[in-house]
């Protein structure tokens, strides 16, 4: 019955370990996004006009600075809803941009 009982707990402990693994595997956006950094101050400023100006309007919804593609990402939403992301260099020129394909 003892060794019954610890084996029991065993498992437990061991299913309950595995539950956080299993929630980051499936989340679509856990590879990087704990590490991202926003943009801040007047370069949120001048990141935001080059992509809204570029993009002939829409709302900023979301920026980053050195994400994998540019130097600086900013994501915006258009009146569509549609979300494009604008990568901008150093001198915030626009260097691409992209719909945004992450799943929420």
């Amino acid at each position: 019955m003892k060794r019954a009982k610890v084996l029991m707990i065993g498992a437990a402990i061991a299913a309950a370990g595995a539950v956080p693994a299993i929630a980051q595997a499936g989340s679509p956006a856990s590879d990087d996004d704990a590490t991202e950094v926003a943009i801040a101050g007047t370069d949120l400023d001048r990141a935001s006009a080059a992509a809204i100006d570029h993009l002939g309007g829409g709302k900023v919804t979301g920026t980053e600075v050195r994400d994998e593609e540019s130097y600086y990402e900013v994501e915006v939403t258009l009146e569509s809803g549609e979300q494009v992301d604008v990568q901008l260099d150093q001198s915030f020129k626009v260097v691409g941009t992209g719909e945004d394909r992450s799943e929420d």
